[in-house]
């Protein structure tokens, strides 16, 4: 196993996805009504199918090349490949929809470039990461999150769960999982345990 290899999900962690799917949402006429509800469904009071079909159209659209970066992801991504030679693996539930994948694989070399990203594994819209996870079992990897079940998933399968902060998560304790506000506090843990 490469000891340099950082697992890690996209949206929240290093693409803004939260942000532009509310302004989508909001441009589709309607209203935020929970800002800091992880469930689309409670954020925008709207049926469980509604949230799934509005998620699934958002991820499969153009919209999804043009996410901003997360918090200061940018540079520490590039510090961590550039100056200690690691390499990220995207884990990212997305779509199946291959056209979908390829525009987050560009717009993710566009902000991170050509070789931080070595390798993208994609589920489906909301789809689970246990079969993905389970490749990496006891690998010991950087697994960075910020849904609270998948960081714990991590964890069972015997990698170094890092939580991002959220609104959404900010009640969750874990005393195994590190608990982190950006990519600085990333940074500073990996490269204190080189």
């Amino acid at each position: 196993m490469n000891n340099k290899v950082i697992l890690t999900d996209i949206d929240g962690v290093c693409l803004d996805w939260e942000q532009d799917f509310n302004k989508w949402m909001t441009a589709k006429g309607h209203t935020l009504i929970e800002p800091d509800a992880y469930k689309v469904h409670e954020r925008f009071n709207i049926t469980l199918n509604e949230a799934k079909t509005s998620v699934r159209v958002f991820n499969e659209s153009a919209k999804i090349m043009f996410l901003k970066p997360f918090r200061d992801s940018v540079h520490y991504i590039k510090r961590l490949h550039e100056k200690y030679g690691f390499v990220f693996h995207a884990v990212t539930s997305l779509t199946n929809d291959p056209a979908a994948q390829e525009l987050r694989k560009i717009n993710l070399q566009r902000y991170f470039g050509n070789t931080a990203f070595t390798n993208f594994v994609y589920t489906d819209t909301g789809g689970d990461k246990n079969e993905v996870l389970e490749q990496y079992r006891n690998s010991n990897y950087y697994w960075i999150e910020d849904k609270p079940i998948n960081a714990e998933l991590g964890l069972e399968m015997g990698l170094r769960s890092i939580l991002m902060q959220h609104p959404y998560n900010i009640s969750f304790t874990n005393s195994k999982i590190t608990v982190v506000k950006n990519w600085q506090e990333i940074y500073k843990l990996i490269v204190n345990n080189l």
